[in-house]
Parts: C-alpha cells; sequence; structure tokens
C-alpha cells in the first residue's frame, strides 16, 4: 500500500497486484506521509454521515481510508487491488458477504472496477462459502489466514481466485525473536511442505485456483518458495529491497523436486471430500483437527482485529476533534 515502494521498483515493468490487510492499513495510517489521505478519509465521511451513529462513521471511514490507500498504488498495477474483510467478521457468512460487496462497490466509486479487485477473506468454513457466494457474484476472492491443505482445497472449491498460504506465521512480523533461518529453507522449513503440497494438489486436480504464499522475511525464503513452483508471492518493500541489492540472489532452480509431500501433507482423503457442504462442517473439523492450524488461525485473526482497532482509535478521535 506504499505507492513509493511501488514507484521504485516498477521502473522497468508493473508489479501484479497489491496487498493490504488491517495491520498494513495501520501501518499506512499513522505515517506521516498519509496525513492528508487520512484526513481526507475523516472529513469525506464526517460531511455525509454526520447524522449516523459514531461507530457507522467509523467503520465507514475505515473502509475509505482502506480503499485511497490503494488507489494511490493502483497505476502501478496491471492486476488487482486487495482489501481484506473484517476479522470480526470471520466467523458469521453474511457479515463476510456484506463486508466484501461494500469494500467493492467503494472501489468502483472511486474509480477502480469490479474486475480489478480482489477481496481477501480469512480461510475459516464461514468465510469460504462466503467466497463461494461472492465468486458466483462475479467478485473475485483470497483465501487469507491459510496455514493447511484442506483449507487450500475448500478455497479451491469455492473457485477462489488465489489462496495465499502464509510462509510464516503472522506474528512473527510483530515479535522478530520468533522467526527462524533455516540453513536449507526450501527443505527445512515447516510449511514449504503444506505450500508444496497445495502446488501438486492444484495440478493434480486442474485446479484454477492461483497459489501466492505470503508473510515472508527475507529474500532467502523469496529464492526458496520460488522453488516450490507457486504461481505468485506477495512480498513486502523490505524484501523486495533485499532483493533489488542483492548482488546474487541465487538460482531459484536450486532445488528441484524438494520433496514429495503426497500422501503427507495432502492425506489420503483430501481430494474426495466435500469441505463447502453442511455449511463448511469438514473444513471445520479439519481445521479442529490440527492443532497447528487452529493456533495460526486463531492468532493471525486476533493480530488483525487489534490492529482494525487501532485504526479504528485513530479514526474515532479525529472524528470526534472535528
Amino acid at each position: 500500500m506504499d505507492p513509493a515502494v511501488a514507484a521504485r521498483h516498477a521502473q522497468h515493468t508493473k508489479f501484479c497486484d497489491m496487498t493490504s490487510n488491517q495491520a498494513i492499513v495501520y501501518s499506512e495510517a499513522v505515517r506521516p506521509e498519509r496525513a492528508e489521505l487520512f484526513k481526507t478519509a475523516c472529513a469525506q465521511i464526517r460531511s455525509s454521515q454526520a447524522q449516523l451513529p459514531i461507530d457507522t462513521q467509523v467503520a465507514d471511514a475505515l473502509d475509505l481510508l482502506t480503499v485511497l490507500l490503494a488507489k494511490e498504488v493502483y497505476p502501478y498495477l496491471t492486476g488487482r487491488v486487495h482489501a481484506q474483510t473484517s476479522p470480526a467478521a470471520a466467523y458469521d457468512t453474511e457479515a463476510t458477504i456484506h463486508h466484501a460487496k461494500k469494500l467493492v462497490s467503494l472501489f468502483e466509486a472511486n474509480g477502480i472496477p469490479k474486475s480489478r479487485v480482489c477481496i481477501k477473506i480469512p480461510a475459516t468454513p464461514e468465510s469460504i462459502i462466503a467466497c463461494k457466494y461472492l465468486e458466483q457474484l462475479g467478485i473475485r476472492t483470497l483465501a487469507t489466514c491459510l496455514f493447511s491443505v484442506p483449507q487450500a482445497m475448500a478455497a479451491h472449491q469455492a473457485r477462489c481466485l488465489y489462496v495465499a498460504p502464509y510462509f510464516n506465521e503472522l506474528r512473527v512480523h510483530f515479535e522478530p525473536g520468533l522467526w527462524k533461518e533455516y540453513a536449507d529453507t526450501a527443505r527445512e522449513h515447516p510449511t514449504s511442505q503444506v505450500i508444496q503440497a497445495i502446488v501438486e494438489l492444484y495440478k493434480e486436480i486442474g485446479s484454477a485456483t492461483l497459489v501466492m504464499p505470503a508473510s515472508i522475511v527475507t529474500a532467502k525464503e523469496v529464492v526458496a518458495l520460488v522453488s516450490l513452483k507457486p504461481n505468485h508471492l506477495t512480498l513486502s518493500g523490505a524484501v523486495l529491497d533485499q532483493l533489488a541489492t542483492a548482488q546474487a540472489p541465487g538460482d531459484a532452480n536450486a532445488h528441484p523436486d524438494v520433496h514429495d509431500a503426497k500422501g503427507t501433507a495432502i492425506g489420503p482423503d483430501v481430494k474426495t471430500i466435500n469441505y463447502l457442504e453442511n455449511n463448511g462442517a469438514a473444513l471445520g473439523e479439519a481445521i479442529a483437527a490440527d492443532a497447528e492450524t487452529t493456533r495460526k488461525l486463531a492468532d493471525a485473526l486476533k493480530i488483525f482485529g487489534e490492529m482494525e482497532e487501532k485504526t479504528k482509535g485513530l479514526i474515532r478521535a479525529a472524528l470526534n476533534a472535528e
């Protein structure tokens, strides 16, 4: 969501998409360079919704801020801007659908057509059901907060445009001491097997859903992930800078056939299970049976929720000061 990063690294080519989430929105909202844009979002809502409850104004200003931040990066893209539905709605299908449709309408009102928007939605049972409905409406979706093959299979069944399996759990970006470096990242990182399994599964079943790993910390991890052959990668400004300054970032083909994940991370039944029927019951069971996915999913939603509340706090103070 930083147009300066996009401009700096797009001298020779444009980026495909622009990512977003509640943590990114907050980090941009507090930057001095975003002060005027932040004021614009608040002022526009205040002038048009002064008669509405303050909580409604805050929520609408947050969504508008998200769209205006994305709009500044939009000229550097060949693909889509992304926006993430509220983590508070992650276990509420109707609320997720409502928020996704609202975001798309805001993008359209600000000159970005639906065809250039992707809505990021946490891969809970309830929200994957929302993805299926939104895709039927022509609203493209990305399944985020994704840590397992069953979540990826459910996203395929919902016809999501993307899945974004997290390479590192979200908390490493807020508690750096949690991050661990591996001598052979592609072979040794515990999440490599999951991502490899998702790539292989999608290839086997001919899935149209694209794999776009996220939560990447270093350029070395980028090289390792490229060897797993996903479709896209989500790269932060810091990682892009590392890649740009690296003398020799490495040979992406240095890890051929990293390992055979079939029958381990995939499991024998994943291709035969309908994870969407009965309101996502099978997906709920699969998540509950996987302690690490359960922990990482809950933690990611907690962090995004906290970041959303921080941004709302800034907006509330600004609205009350007017």
